[in-house]
């Protein structure tokens, strides 16, 4: 199974390799640069992970994956926003979405995140952390060290390829997107 990721972060393309390795044998993964919005916020996120899936296919891989983490308006929260993952599985013809479970950041960053000021460059601040997004991420971080981002792209991606693990089931609602 070839797979390719729609974006050189490694922590995406862990979260991919590990989710499709649990389905199939002998899965290979590659990554290609795609840029998306900076910080996306609601329908944004969506977009721009249905845009890293399509533009990184290509006919040499089964799948393409396209994951993106954004701020989602959620009332009764405290902030307003919670941070949820969401990955698109594309085949050249068609494509799923999963989403990974969703956290609240800190008001400071969210603050900050509707100022224009990407998530990631507050976590820097808040963490002392460098490069967080590319490492554990800003859940390892807050969780303290209970959940990395790898694993919330493996949910993430394990819940896009439920359609697609399952197609005797959703057969009929697979048409085209």
């Amino acid at each position: 199974m070839r797979i390719v990721v729609g974006s050189k972060n490694p922590t995406k393309i862990e979260g991919t390799r590990l989710a499709f390795e649990q389905f199939f044998d002998k899965v290979e993964v590659q990554s290609v640069d795609v840029r998306t919005k900076d910080q996306p916020f609601d329908e944004e996120t969506i977009e721009g992970a249905i845009r890293r899936a399509k533009l990184s296919y290509s006919k040499d891989f089964d799948f393409s994956v396209g994951i993106e983490a954004g701020l989602f308006r959620v009332s009764k929260t405290m902030s307003g926003y919670m941070d949820f993952q969401v990955a698109v599985i594309y085949n050249g013809e068609r494509f799923t979405i999963g989403f990974g479970p969703g956290f609240e950041y800190p008001a400071e960053v969210v603050e900050s995140a509707l100022r224009g000021i990407e998530v990631g460059k507050t976590m820097e601040k808040i963490s002392g952390i460098e490069g967080i997004g590319k490492k554990l991420g800003a859940i390892h971080f807050l969780s303290k060290g209970v959940i990395s981002r790898i694993e919330l792209s493996r949910i993430a991606v394990t819940m896009a390829l439920i359609p697609w693990i399952n197609e005797e089931l959703y057969s009929k609602k697979l048409k085209s997107n």
